[in-house]
């Protein structure tokens, strides 16, 4: 209801409520004529590809020019790639779309994001566009594999000092050239000190005895 009580107006005569999971998306679509008459219908389809398509298939069927969704989790990315070149997607935050009190079901949640787009009630997230959003996720891929790098090295550097085994106080970098040959050698079950030291490159020579 409006102010005062009164009924909120209708913005979009034809809408879409989607309820995505990882494997299924219920699909509440609500029409209203030009004589106030209503149509509603669910349906529910699965998450793959050619399911994806058929969905926007129906909703281009339709003359849905819209739909709305919670961007809850990534299960919504994949239904919002493939439909957004098809229909307008809202991704609303799930505070935007608390579902009303009653029993919780995925046909109650469609349809109470159809009610609440109908009216204009769902302020989109800010979704960046594909190609800033391709970039993204690389930097994210980038950071997890130097974070993952810098834990396995640490845990080298811990196992050496728990063995009171020092060559990183003379190495500057045991996972360098120079390093990365000792690490080799010790792995195949070198375990002489002079035959590791001589293992050393560069200036690294000068310190054989301190290795040893």
């Amino acid at each position: 209801m409006g102010p005062g009580g009164s009924p909120r107006p209708v913005v979009h005569p034809i809408w879409c409520g989607l309820d995505v999971h990882p494997a299924s998306v219920v699909a509440c679509l609500r029409c209203v004529g030009d004589e106030g008459q209503r149509r509603l219908e669910r349906r529910e389809y699965g998450t793959t590809h050619s399911a994806l398509l058929t969905l926007g298939e129906w909703l281009l069927a339709e003359h849905c020019p819209m739909v709305a969704m919670e961007s809850t989790g990534a299960s919504w990315r994949p239904v919002s790639h493939l439909l957004c070149g098809l229909v307008e997607v809202v991704v609303g935050h799930p505070q935007e779309i608390r579902p009303r009190p009653g029993t919780k079901t995925d046909t109650a949640d469609a349809s109470w994001m159809t009610e609440r787009l109908a009216h204009g009630l769902i302020r989109p997230s800010c979704i960046p566009p594909p190609t800033m959003q391709a970039w993204r996720d690389l930097t994210q891929t980038r950071v997890s594999l130097v974070q993952t790098r810098t834990q396995a090295t640490q845990r080298v550097l811990q196992i050496f000092e728990d063995t009171t085994v020092k060559v990183a106080t003379v190495v500057s970098d045991l996972f360098g050239v120079r390093g990365r040959r000792m690490l080799a050698a010790l792995m195949a079950g070198e375990r002489h000190p002079q035959r590791l030291a001589a293992l050393a490159l560069g200036t690294l020579r000068r310190k054989v005895p301190q290795l040893a």
